[in-house]
C-alpha cells in the first residue's frame, strides 16, 4: 500500500506542481543572488541593489554587536561591512594586535565558516533589510605559508613569512581558496543578503607591503621583476640607458635596498637612481596585479553581481614608497572594480580638513566610487585593550590617533564634517565603529541618521553654478624620488590642509589625467609635487596661461608662478603655503572665495559646509543668486540673496542646502 500510494504520488501532476514550486520557493530563500551596482545621477553616486537604491553609506565594526547593529537600523543604515579572514594572523604584524576572527582556511580543502554565520546572524536579526559588504582578508594561515615555503615572503635570517605578494603560487592558490568562499557564500541562506566583496590584503588589511616583506628574497619576486623590466624597457640597450649602466641586463638585474636607512635629504637622481623608482614601480604595480586577480574572480564567481572594491590608492598622505601604493592609475582601467576606499587623513584634530587619501577626482573620473572609511574617534571612543584583552598587547592601539576629543560637541561636529565633505565632493562611505560604541549615544546617532535623510531628500545635482575654480594635480610617483621614506613628500603634499580654508573647494586630479581633464573651468591650476616636466606638460602651460589660467608648478627646488600678466615669478625653497598665501594668490587669479576666514570650507553639488573652532560671525558671498536651506531644521536661511550672515558656534560644523536660481 505506501509502494503504491508512493508511485500514485510521482506521477500526479497537481502534486509534481506543488512539489516543484515548493522546491524553488525553499532554494530561492536559500540561494537567492542579489544584484548590486553603483549608479551616477547627476554626478551624485548610489548603490543599487536589486532595483533600490540605497544612499552610499554603510557601517561596520571589527568587534560587531547586535545592539549596535539594532542602533545603526534605526538610522536607516542598512548596507553593513563585516570582515572576515583566512588565516589567524593580525592585520598589523607590527603591534601584535591580534585577529578579530577565527580563520576560515584550516587545511587544504578545509573551511570554517561559523565567524561569517555568526556575523550574518547578529545582523540579519537586527535589521531584515540588511545588505552586507564582507571584506576578506586574504593574507594566508600560518601552516600554509610552511606548507608552501616557495610561495612566502623568504626573509634575510632564513624565516619564512605569510605571502610573496608576487608569487604566482600563493596568488593561484589563494584564488582557488577565495572561490570555494565565494561558492558557498552563494550557496548559503545568506545569499540573498550579501551584495559585495571588498578584497583586503596585507598591512592593516590595505594592500600595504608588511615591513618584513621589503627585503623578501623569495627568487619569484626578483624574476618577476625581470619579467616587469623587460615588458617594460622591451631592449637591454632602453633599460641600459635608463639606468645608466651598460652591464645591465634583464638576466642580472637586482632590485634595489628599499629598506636601508634614511642617509640624505635630496630626491633621488634621475639619471643615476632609476633602479630604486623601477623597484618602487613594481611593488606598487604588483599589489594592483593582486587586487584585480581577486576582483576578477568576486565578478566571474558571482556572474557580475556582486560589487567589488578595495583599498588602494594612498599617494596623497602616505608618503613611505615602500608601501606600494603608487599605481592607482593602472588600477582605474579595471573593469571589475566597482570603487576604491581609504580612511580620511590621520591628522585629526579640530579645524582641519580630513580629506581622502587619494585624488578622488580622478577616481571619479573613471567611473569608479570612492568610499571614505570614517573611523571617526568620538568621545566615547574605547579602546582595543578595554574591549577584547586577547587581541590588544599592552600599549597597542592606546594613544595619539586612537583617542577621541574629550566632547562630544566636538565629536558631533567632526561626524557632520565628514558628512558635509562626502555630500560635496560626492563620494560615499563608512562608519567604521572599530571596537564598537563609538557613535552610540542619541546626538551622533543623529547624524548618521540625518546624514541617510538629507540624501534622500534632496534631488541629485552637479552644482554646475558652484563647480571648482582651482585644480590640483598630483604625481602618485612623487614619493618614489625619495629616499626619506617620506619626509621631502610630506612636505609639499602637506599643502592639502591650507587648501581647505580658502574659501572654496577644489578638485584632484592624477598627472596621467591631464589630458581628460576639462580645465576650461579652473582660475588657477596647480601642479603639485611634479619634479620634472616633460614638453607636453610645458606646453599646456603656455595654453592655460593664454587661455587666463594662473598656473603653479612645485618640484624639488620650489615654486614657480606662470601668468598672462607677468614673467615667471620664482618662489625658491617655497614648498609649504598658509591659506592666506594662497587666498591672495586666489584673489589675483579671479577665484571666487565664498568666504575669507581660516575655517574649513567645503562647497559643490548644491551642498555647502563650514568647520570652525572659534565660531562667530560670518558672511558667505555667492557668486549667484541663491536659496539657502538649514536640512538639518527645515529651514529656509534665505529665499534670493546673494550674501549670507551667518553665526557659527564653536567647535561645529554647519551643513546648508544651497540651491542656486535661474539666471
Amino acid at each position: 500500500m505506501k509502494n503504491r500510494n508512493s508511485c500514485f504520488l510521482l506521477y500526479n501532476p497537481i502534486y509534481l506542481f506543488i512539489l516543484v514550486v515548493f522546491s524553488l520557493s525553499v532554494s530561492d530563500t536559500i540561494t537567492a543572488q542579489l544584484k548590486s551596482e553603483i549608479k551616477w545621477d547627476n554626478g551624485n553616486p548610489s548603490i543599487v541593489i536589486d532595483g533600490e537604491s540605497y544612499p552610499p553609506y554603510a557601517y561596520m565594526s571589527y568587534l560587531g554587536e547586535e545592539k549596535y547593529y539594532k542602533e545603526i537600523a534605526e538610522t536607516g543604515i542598512h548596507i553593513y561591512n563585516l570582515p572576515a579572514y583566512l588565516g589567524e594572523g593580525g592585520i598589523n604584524t607590527t603591534s601584535g594586535i591580534g585577529a578579530f576572527r577565527s580563520p576560515i582556511w584550516l587545511g587544504e580543502g578545509e573551511y570554517d565558516f561559523s565567524s561569517l554565520r555568526t556575523d550574518f546572524e547578529k545582523i540579519i536579526k537586527t535589521d531584515s533589510k540588511a545588505k552586507v559588504i564582507i571584506r576578506f582578508y586574504l593574507d594566508p594561515p600560518e601552516w600554509w605559508t610552511k606548507l608552501y615555503p616557495e610561495a612566502s615572503a623568504q626573509l634575510p635570517d632564513g624565516s619564512n613569512f605569510r605571502q610573496c605578494f608576487a608569487s604566482d603560487i600563493w596568488r593561484e592558490k589563494t584564488g582557488e581558496v577565495f572561490s570555494d568562499c565565494l561558492n558557498w557564500l552563494q550557496n548559503s541562506k545568506y545569499a540573498n543578503y550579501l551584495a559585495g566583496i571588498h578584497v583586503a590584503s596585507g598591512f592593516t588589511e590595505e594592500w600595504f607591503y608588511h615591513p618584513k616583506q621589503y627585503q623578501d628574497k623569495n627568487p619569484a619576486r626578483l624574476q618577476a621583476f625581470r619579467t616587469w623590466l623587460k615588458d617594460n624597457y622591451k631592449s637591454k640597450a632602453a633599460l641600459q640607458k635608463a639606468w645608466n649602466n651598460r652591464s645591465i641586463t634583464f638576466e642580472n638585474a637586482q632590485l634595489a635596498n628599499i629598506d636601508e636607512p634614511t642617509k640624505r635629504e635630496d630626491w633621488r637622481s634621475k639619471e643615476h637612481e632609476r633602479n630604486y623608482i623601477d623597484t618602487y614601480r613594481f611593488q606598487a604595480e604588483v599589489m594592483v596585479k593582486n587586487i584585480v586577480y581577486f576582483c576578477k574572480i568576486v565578478k566571474e564567481e558571482s556572474h557580475g553581481k556582486l560589487l567589488t572594491g578595495a583599498f588602494y590608492g594612498y599617494h596623497y598622505f602616505v608618503g613611505d614608497p615602500r608601501r606600494g601604493h603608487g599605481a592607482l592609475a593602472k588600477l582605474l582601467d579595471c573593469d571589475e572594480l566597482d570603487y576604491l576606499s581609504s580612511p580620511n587623513v590621520y591628522n585629526r584634530v579640530i579645524g582641519e580638513d580630513w580629506p581622502a587619501m587619494a585624488a578622488i577626482n580622478s577616481v571619479q573620473l573613471h567611473g569608479k566610487l570612492w568610499l571614505t572609511e570614517n573611523d571617526t574617534r568620538t568621545a566615547i571612543t574605547t579602546l582595543l585593550k578595554d574591549r577584547s584583552n586577547d587581541i590588544a598587547p599592552p600599549g597597542a592601539y592606546e594613544d595619539g590617533v586612537w583617542l577621541g576629543p574629550d566632547d562630544l560637541k566636538t565629536s558631533v561636529s567632526f561626524l557632520w564634517k565628514n558628512t558635509a565633505r562626502m555630500l560635496t565632493y560626492g563620494y560615499g562611505g563608512w562608519w567604521f565603529d572599530m571596537w564598537g560604541g563609538w557613535f552610540s549615544n542619541p546626538q551622533l546617532l543623529n547624524v548618521l541618521e540625518k546624514t541617510q535623510q538629507i540624501y534622500a531628500e534632496y534631488p541629485p545635482s552637479p552644482g554646475e553654478q558652484m563647480k571648482s575654480e582651482v585644480g590640483v594635480i598630483v604625481d602618485e610617483k612623487l614619493s618614489f624620488w625619495d629616499p626619506t621614506y617620506g619626509k621631502l613628500t610630506e612636505q609639499i603634499l602637506s599643502n592639502r590642509y591650507p587648501l581647505a580654508k580658502t574659501g572654496n573647494s577644489y578638485d584632484l586630479f592624477l598627472r596621467t589625467d591631464v589630458e581628460r581633464i576639462p580645465t576650461s573651468q579652473y582660475k588657477v591650476i596647480w601642479l603639485m609635487g611634479l619634479l620634472d616636466l616633460n614638453s607636453r606638460e610645458f606646453d599646456n602651460i603656455e595654453k592655460w596661461t593664454k587661455q587666463g589660467i594662473t598656473v603653479l608648478w612645485t618640484n624639488g627646488s620650489g615654486t614657480t608662478l606662470f601668468s598672462t600678466d607677468q614673467d615667471e615669478v620664482i618662489f625658491d625653497g617655497k614648498f609649504k603655503w598658509t591659506a592666506s598665501e594662497l587666498g591672495e594668490l586666489w584673489n589675483e587669479a579671479g577665484v571666487h572665495r565664498y568666504i575669507e576666514t581660516d575655517d574649513v570650507f567645503y562647497i559643490g553639488r548644491n551642498w555647502m559646509g563650514i568647520h570652525t573652532i572659534e565660531g562667530g560671525d560670518r558672511i558667505i558671498n555667492f557668486p549667484f543668486n541663491t536659496q539657502v536651506i538649514d536640512p538639518l531644521n527645515k529651514k529656509i536661511l534665505a529665499t534670493n540673496t546673494k550674501e549670507l550672515k551667518l553665526t557659527l558656534k564653536p567647535k561645529s560644523t554647519i551643513l546648508l542646502r544651497i540651491n542656486p536660481l535661474s539666471k
